[in-house]
């Protein structure tokens, strides 16, 4: 009997790990979110690293759907001090969001209507993925 007791505190008291990097909690209070959708981005090394360790701002960043892509621009991920000195760390660098044509469709069609405007909402870890969640 006590190692039923003992597995059932375990189980209760084991969490799941915070995948999380970030979150823009601004933005429920500034918009009305409608839909949400998942997307990965395309990173360079260092941009990793430092999401790694937390060191980025989605404060006034938005997504800019063009030529049937879509780019999150204003994230400020800033770059560490021990980085590589043969590459040039931009932390302003317009970021490639990685979505469906599907998903740009709706996504092209509904910021096209008078009032909508889409931004990322938060980044975080799903496996060894960096994700954003933008709406």
């Amino acid at each position: 009997m006590s190692k039923s007791n003992n597995t059932q505190r375990k189980s209760k008291s084991a969490k799941l790990p915070d995948t999380t990097i970030v979150k823009n909690k601004k933005i429920r209070h500034d918009f009305f979110v409608e839909t949400t959708f998942e997307t990965g981005i395309a990173l360079q090394g260092w941009e990793v690293k430092s999401l790694r360790l937390k060191k980025v701002q989605l404060v006034d960043s938005y997504v800019l759907i063009k030529d049937g892509e879509a780019f999150l621009l204003g994230c400020n991920i800033t770059p560490l001090d021990t980085r590589y000195t043969h590459t040039v760390a931009d932390p302003t660098r317009t970021k490639k969001l990685l979505l469906h044509k599907k998903e740009l469709a709706r996504l092209f069609v509904a910021t096209k209507q008078k009032g909508h405007t889409c931004v990322c909402t938060k980044m975080y870890w799903k496996g060894h993925l960096i994700k954003c969640q933008i709406a």
